[in-house]
């Protein structure tokens, strides 16, 4: 059987009372934000507080997966075997400044920019560049700050690990 959802318009329709939910019901992120602004309360099995169900990946997905780990690792990319490859993605408008902010971080970060794509289209830019992350600094750190990078509708950054970057671009 699938999976229940549970949306804002569920939370709205509820009228002011708790809502239970079994293990594999799924309340949406609008769903929880209803519920928080109307002082409802979303409560999981045995009225312990609501947690998302493991996500169900099929009944195929660990023999799919299961080869990833006899994979050799692929070379050439970014990692020289110093660090840690990372893929930095930054779209938007185009002003001064932008690649500044963005390789201040990276430095702050501790981390060696390897190579560089820009391409700028009427005031768009796009920017690809491939990092190693090295010594200390720590992956997770390095993305939430260049994510935060950005304005609302100045410019956008994503950090990815390589690991990640070449899983999803293998042929």
């Amino acid at each position: 059987m699938g999976k229940k959802f549970i949306t804002a318009e569920d939370v709205r329709r509820a009228g002011g009372g708790p809502i239970v939910t079994d293990a594999d019901t799924v309340v949406t992120p609008q769903a929880l934000q209803a519920a928080q602004a109307a002082g409802i309360v979303i409560q999981g099995p045995q009225g312990a507080g609501y947690r998302e169900p493991a996500p169900d990946r099929g009944p195929d997905a660990q023999s799919a997966l299961g080869h990833l780990a006899q994979l050799p690792e692929p070379s050439g990319l970014v990692s020289t075997g110093a660090g840690t490859g990372v893929i930095v993605t930054a779209v938007g408008v185009n002003r001064p400044g932008i690649l500044a902010e963005i390789t201040a971080t990276l430095f702050e970060g501790g981390v060696s920019v390897v190579d560089i794509s820009q391409r700028t289209i009427d005031q768009y830019f796009h920017l690809v560049l491939t990092c190693e992350l090295r010594g200390e600094a720590e992956f997770p750190a390095l993305k939430q700050k260049l994510d935060c990078l950005g304005g609302k509708n100045d410019y956008t950054v994503r950090t990815m690990h390589e690991g990640v970057f070449r899983f999803m671009h293998r042929v």
